[in-house]
């Protein structure tokens, strides 16, 4: 599904460590302050692309994050971060989702919190070929 009619990568950042993560953050929030979203959607945003992002750290060892602004019918503007590895994959996706489902003794709050703070998610994986996860939010 295509949820934009024209986009404009903004930036993109390695992420590698836990520096490059803080790097996402402060970017991602950067972005949206300029372009007029709400407190409320910069702090679930930044919280999203900090799961995310960790989880390149965590599970994959190295990857990207690529962010876009995007231009919805009636130019309503919004953000779109890719997420991209080439680590293990993700061999199940809908046991990944489930709350408490985690592969790294954590909380397991990664995938299914960072999902339910944006407007759209969407994940790829395969095992051993990576994990691609993009997310959206409208203003």
């Amino acid at each position: 599904m295509k949820s934009s009619e024209n986009s404009n990568e903004c930036f993109e950042i390695l992420i590698s460590n836990y520096e490059d993560i803080i790097l996402a953050r402060q970017k991602v929030k950067s972005f949206m302050q300029k372009t007029g979203f709400s407190v409320l959607a910069q702090t679930r945003i930044v919280t999203a692309v900090s799961e995310l992002a960790r989880n390149i750290v965590v599970h994959a060892g190295q990857g990207k994050m690529s962010a876009y602004q995007i231009t919805k019918k009636r130019n309503r503007p919004g953000l779109k971060c890719v997420f991209k590895d080439q680590g293990p994959g993700i061999s199940n996706i809908d046991e990944a989702m489930k709350e408490g489902f985690s592969t790294s003794n954590s909380l397991g709050l990664g995938l299914s919190g960072a999902r339910k703070l944006c407007n759209e998610f969407h994940i790829e994986s395969a095992e051993k070929k990576g994990t691609t996860i993009s997310i959206v939010e409208w203003l």
